[in-house]
C-alpha cells in the first residue's frame, strides 16, 4: 500500500485549516502553527492517520464487508462518486436521509419500493395506468434513485462509515455512534477529532484536499477487494486440487477393481 508523500499533500492543501477564532481545541495535536490567522494542519500527523485508517479500511474490504461513503457537501459529491464508485461500495452524496442506519429496514422498504417500479416497468403494468398516475410513479423514481440508488445494493448496515466534514454529517456520525459502527473521517481544525475512531486531520472544504484523501483510502479499499478475490481464487485452486486427487484415487480403486476381476476369471 503506498505511503502517503507530505509533498503531494502540501500540493493538495490539506494543511489549510480554518481560521484560528473557528479551532476545536481538541485539534490541537495536529496543529503545526498558526499563520495569518489560519491554522496549518501537521502533515505528518495527516500521513500516519491517513495510513492508519486506509490499512482498517483495507482489511474491512478484505473482509467483504461494505463501507459506506457519506459527503452531501457540494464540493465534496463529484469526487466521492469518482473515487468511490470503482470500488463498488455504496455512498450517500444527496441529503443524508434520518434514521438511514438507526432505521435501517425503512430505508431499504424503499430500495425495494424503487425495485418495484422496475418491475412495473419491465412487466407492462405500468402501461395500463392512466397518464397522471405514471407521472406520479416517475417523478417517485427519480426521487428515490436520487436519494437511494447509490445505496440500492446495500442489503444490510454498513461494517464502517467514511465521512467528509463530520460537522455537516453530525447526523450521519452520531447515528453510526449509537450503533458501535466504526467511523472515518476527514476532519478540519473546525472539528472535534474524538467524535470519529480514525480522524484524518486534513482540509475538508476544498476539492483537490478531499481527493487526495480519497485518492489513498480507496486504493487501499481496492487493495482490500483483490486480496480477497486473489484468496478466493486461492481457495477454489486448491479445493478443485483435492477434488480432483478425489477423483484420480477413486479411478485408480475402480482399475484395480477391475484388473482383480479380470485375473479372477482367467483362473
Amino acid at each position: 500500500m503506498a505511503k502517503a508523500d507530505q509533498k503531494e499533500l502540501l500540493e493538495a492543501g490539506v494543511h489549510f485549516g480554518h481560521l484560528r477564532r473557528k479551532w476545536h481545541p481538541k485539534m490541537a495535536p495536529y496543529i503545526f502553527m498558526e499563520k495569518n490567522g489560519i491554522h496549518i494542519i501537521d502533515l505528518n500527523k495527516t500521513a500516519a492517520k491517513l495510513e492508519e485508517a486506509s490499512n482498517a479500511m483495507a482489511q474491512i474490504a478484505k473482509s467483504g464487508k461494505k463501507i459506506l461513503f457519506v459527503a452531501t457537501k457540494k464540493q465534496a459529491k463529484e469526487v466521492v462518486e469518482k473515487r468511490v464508485v470503482p470500488t463498488t461500495m455504496p455512498y450517500v452524496t444527496e441529503r443524508w436521509p434520518g434514521g438511514m442506519l438507526t432505521n435501517f429496514a425503512t430505508i431499504r422498504k424503499a430500495v425495494r419500493k424503487m425495485s418495484s417500479i422496475d418491475n412495473m416497468m419491465k412487466d407492462g403494468t405500468f402501461d395500463v395506468l392512466s397518464k397522471r398516475e405514471r407521472l406520479q410513479i416517475t417523478r417517485q423514481r427519480a426521487k428515490l434513485e436520487r436519494d437511494l440508488g447509490s445505496i440500492a445494493d446495500l442489503s444490510r448496515l454498513p461494517a464502517a462509515l467514511f465521512v467528509v466534514d463530520i460537522k455537516k454529517e453530525h447526523i450521519a456520525v452520531a447515528e453510526a455512534r449509537k450503533l458501535n459502527i466504526p467511523t472515518f473521517a476527514i476532519v478540519d481544525t473546525n472539528s472535534d477529532p474524538t467524535k470519529v475512531d480514525f480522524p484524518i486531520p486534513a482540509n475538508d472544504d476544498a476539492a483537490k484536499s478531499i481527493d487526495k484523501i480519497l485518492e489513498h483510502v480507496t486504493a487501499a479499499v481496492k487493495e482490500g477487494l483483490e486480496s480477497r478475490n486473489a484468496e478466493k481464487a486461492k481457495n477454489k485452486a486448491a479445493a478443485d486440487k483435492v477434488k480432483a486427487e478425489k477423483a484420480e484415487k477413486k479411478e485408480d480403486k475402480e482399475d484395480k477393481k477391475e484388473d482383480k476381476a479380470e485375473k479372477a476369471e482367467a483362473k
